[in-house]
């Protein structure tokens, strides 16, 4: 059994990132965060260090929690025409009262580093990509610089997302290198799920439940990302709480061929590409500054 160490090559990808940039130039990332999650602060911070890291400027636009959606698309229209933004992103969850799908359609999608407005997700569907979703991109990135072979696999997804599963089972499905696969979803309704997950050369698990895929769930030798990322309680722990991915460790490693460790896996490759995006971000609009919008 081999560990996919998603924190070793995502700090190689920043460092390409890093010299990639155009001397004199300097992409910039502006994050919208509504409220005071704590997950989310967490994130923001990991992108914002991750942006020093890369050379490239940062705006966290932290908004009250109880704005209205008038004001939250108010904001996103500004720094949508701030020629100075090159990616920009809204962090989720939003509180309640709170539209997401109206707010992401809102942003330009030529800034859309995230890959969620419905323009973006339409040329990912067509096979023609722009921004993909971070996640599913590192997760992709993670298995080809390890040299595991998708073509012609069979991958089973586990969560049907917009975030994760779709886009990933759409990767996938793509033509040329990280894609040709052979490629299902299952989800919470699906029936008979450890049968479908027993049967993919390259399983992947997000569907949020802790130790949901367990030993008996996988094929001798399969490829086993993990893209969980839960809390338990743990009293032995300083802040009272350790955390765990969507596949019961202990039981699925001694079965497969390679695995990603939660954290330390999938976690650090979402927000190496999101880096990669923002720079591609900054080329589209510097080489094509009347691009469509």
């Amino acid at each position: 059994m081999e560990l996919l160490d998603g924190k070793a090559l995502a700090a190689t990808i920043k460092q390409e990132v890093k010299d990639s940039v155009p001397e004199g130039a300097r992409p910039a990332l502006a994050v919208v965060q509504v409220g005071e999650d704590p997950a989310s602060s967490v994130y923001i911070r990991s992108k914002v260090r991750s942006c020093e890291e890369c050379g490239f400027d940062s705006q966290h636009v932290h908004l009250e929690e109880g704005i209205r959606q008038a004001e939250l698309l108010k904001t996103l229209r500004k720094l949508n025409d701030d020629q100075s933004v090159h990616g920009l992103l809204l962090q989720l969850p939003l509180p309640q009262h709170l539209d997401p799908d109206e707010a992401i359609r809102t942003i330009e999608p030529i800034k859309d580093v995230d890959g969620f407005h419905p323009e973006n997700l339409g040329l990912l569907v067509s096979g023609q990509p722009r921004f993909v979703p971070c996640t599913p991109l590192g997760i992709r990135e993670l298995l080809v610089r390890n040299r595991i072979d998708i073509a012609g696999k069979r991958v089973v997804v586990l969560g049907r997302s917009i975030v994760v599963g779709k886009p990933l089972a759409l990767l996938f499905a793509l033509k040329g290198e990280g894609g040709d696969a052979t490629v299902s979803i299952c989800h919470s309704r699906t029936k008979n799920l450890g049968e479908h997950a027993a049967s993919a050369d390259i399983l992947v698990a997000a569907m949020g439940k802790p130790g949901l895929v367990t030993g008996d769930m996988v094929k001798e030798g399969a490829v086993v990302v993990d893209v969980g990322i839960n809390r338990v309680p743990d009293p032995s722990k300083k802040k009272g709480y350790r955390l765990v991915g969507d596949v019961d460790f202990e039981s699925v490693a001694p079965k497969v061929s390679h695995i990603t460790p939660v954290p330390g896996g999938v976690g650090p490759m979402t927000v190496a590409m999101l880096m990669a995006s923002t720079l591609k971000a900054y080329s589209l609009q510097v080489a094509s500054p009347n691009a469509v919008r």
